[in-house]
């Protein structure tokens, strides 16, 4: 924990995380129907890293995120990669071709999954793994 560190932010980046990640998923969510997607919901959740990046310190930060950075761009942009190949593997189409799937989950109902959602899904961890590669690594240069 950074001695400098105000405890004001403190408390209050302990209650801005969680509801900047929540709101994260729902632009993620909804964002292959309307306005936001992967790319937005993706700076949306750095940005919840970055605000506690600047509360407290690095390896906290790292602790928060749970996994590495370089792992999460790497399983968006595999992601990203296979969401484009449903279409070229399954069904003989261009590559990036939405595929619309219909599931039926007991107790939930039928959903609609798709490979835009996929898309998307990739997109956002990128983005969260290079912004937040960027915060840590400007976080070392300032030690």
């Amino acid at each position: 924990m950074r001695s400098d560190s105000s405890i004001i932010l403190q408390t209050s980046t302990r209650m801005l995380v969680p509801l900047l990640l929540l709101f994260s998923i729902f632009l993620l969510l909804r964002g292959h129907n309307e306005p936001g997607g992967g790319f937005i919901a993706g700076l949306v959740a750095s940005s919840a890293f970055a605000l506690h990046l600047f509360a407290f310190d690095a390896s906290s930060t790292k602790k928060l995120l749970k996994v590495e950075t370089q792992l999460l761009m790497s399983v968006g942009l595999i992601l990203a990669l296979l969401s484009g190949m449903v279409g070229v593997v399954f069904r003989g189409q261009s590559f990036l071709t939405s595929q619309w799937f219909n599931v039926t989950v007991p107790g939930i109902g039928e959903l609609a999954l798709s490979t835009p959602l996929v898309f998307d899904i990739g997109v956002y961890l990128v983005v969260i793994g290079v912004v937040s590669t960027i915060l840590l690594s400007l976080d070392k240069v300032g030690e």
